[in-house]
This record gives structure tokens, C-alpha cells and sequence, in this order.
């Protein structure tokens, strides 16, 4: 009888460190911190408030304004997948999100007059993701379809 091999438990800091996105965020999160105050946070703790659980969904009005701290989130989130597209194609990638108070808005990714990545944005109060791994995969899809874009139309891309 062969012995029964299990394969590891996937932590969030493996999962973490495997991720090109992830690292990203962390980094972006860490890039717009002016006070340090993230500096020795573990990478874990800052992906946390990305991860919100359908009920805790359910508990964040939608009457009141977007705050700050989720709108942030948000950019920082794009501006991570913007990051790993410029790491492919070597095109200099922007960000633009445009939110009314209500949470209703937009984010695009692009670079020169190309659009590489447009996400309309609904009940931005609420963004967030079941998982780790629902928010890599779901952005790691972003980036590749940006990445196609980028490299089907060189010549837009450029300023």
C-alpha cells in the first residue's frame, strides 16, 4: 500500500508571495501610506479589509457615502493590476477611478489612447471579495485581458 500523500494547506502568505497582483496591492497599499503607519504590517493584515464576507455585505449601507478608506482600496487595487500589465508589455499604464457619492462609477486602465481594462463600479461601499483567491483570480483575469489588448494593438498604445 502506497502512503497517503496531503498536499499543504495554501496560507494566505503562500498564496501572498505567488501572486505577482497580490504583491502588488500590498505594495501599492505600502507606496501610499505617507506616515509609515504600514510599514511593519504583515501583508496578510493589509489584504484584510479586501476580504468581505457576503452578510458583511449586507450590513454596509448603501445610503451613506463612500468613505475614503474603500476608495482608496479601490485605486490601490487597480493600480496594482495597471502595475502587472506595465510588467508585461512595458507600457506605461495609468488609472483613473471616477465614483459619485452614491458608489456608482468607473475603472480604467490604460496606456497612450488604449483602453485596457474598463470595470463599471456599483455599491463601491461594498467592494470587496469572498477571498484571497476570488480577488487574485478575478484580477489576475483583468490583467491578462489588458495584457491581450496591449499586445494586439502595439501602435495605440504608445503615445
Amino acid at each position: 500500500m502506497s502512503p497517503v500523500t496531503v498536499a499543504p494547506e495554501v496560507t494566505p502568505a503562500l498564496l501572498i508571495d505567488s501572486s505577482p497582483l497580490l504583491k502588488a496591492i500590498v505594495q501599492q497599499i505600502r507606496a501610499n501610506d505617507a506616515y509609515g503607519t504600514y510599514r511593519n504590517w504583515a501583508d496578510e493584515l493589509l489584504l484584510k479589509p479586501y476580504i468581505v464576507s457576503k452578510t458583511d455585505k449586507k450590513d454596509i449601507p448603501l445610503e451613506e457615502e463612500i468613505d475614503p478608506l474603500t476608495k482608496s482600496r479601490i485605486l490601490s487595487y487597480y493600480r496594482a493590476i495597471a502595475y502587472c500589465i506595465e510588467q508585461e508589455t512595458g507600457s506605461l499604464a495609468q488609472v483613473v477611478v471616477d465614483l459619485n457619492h452614491e458608489g456608482f462609477g468607473w475603472a480604467l486602465v490604460f496606456a497612450g489612447r488604449l483602453l485596457l481594462v474598463s470595470k463599471t463600479l456599483r455599491d463601491a461601499q461594498r467592494f470587496g471579495f469572498k477571498s484571497l483567491d476570488k480577488m487574485k483570480a478575478e484580477g489576475e483575469k483583468l490583467i491578462q485581458k489588458g495584457i491581450e489588448l496591449a499586445e494586439k494593438y502595439p501602435e495605440v498604445r504608445e503615445l
